[in-house]
């Protein structure tokens, strides 16, 4: 099945879609501002600029949609019925991108830690962001930093 937009209608919804200051990447700074942790925020000096990067705990995080990132086993994961082989091969892209990114982090000492979209539902998003902050802690530098 072919899109059922034109071109020019699908590349301007497209160019409408954020890819960073995302509300669920708002929702995990303020938790983490909020616990005391200072960041940097998309910092354009490590692979794939991370939505958060914290110099202190030598870790980065990446808030991921389910989509955009191919969340495998998540039921908010699907690829799009229409114009399917444009779509496997975008998020196919994605992944790989992502996963030189991540582990060029890890090569440079980092530890990367990814929150999926999905995790920041009601019900698990009070564990979801507790688990982050506790895993983001456990990383620091001897001597604070």
């Amino acid at each position: 099945m072919t899109d059922k937009r034109s071109e020019e209608a699908r590349s301007y919804n497209m160019s409408r879609i954020p890819s960073k200051n995302t509300k669920p990447e708002e929702i995990v700074r303020k938790y983490l501002f909020a616990k005391g942790l200072r960041y940097l925020k998309n910092d354009k000096r490590y692979p794939g600029k991370p939505d958060l990067i914290f110099p202190k705990y030598m870790t980065a995080v990446f808030v991921n949609g389910c989509f955009w990132h191919s969340h495998q086993s998540c039921k908010y994961f699907v690829v799009p019925k229409s114009n399917q082989e444009f779509w496997t091969v975008k998020l196919q892209k994605n992944c790989y991108r992502d996963k030189r990114n991540i582990n060029k982090l890890k090569d440079m000492g980092w530890k990367v830690l990814i929150v999926w979209e999905c995790e920041l539902r009601k019900g698990i998003i009070e564990r979801t962001l507790q688990n982050l902050y506790d895993n983001i802690i456990l990383n620091e530098k001897p001597g604070g930093g």
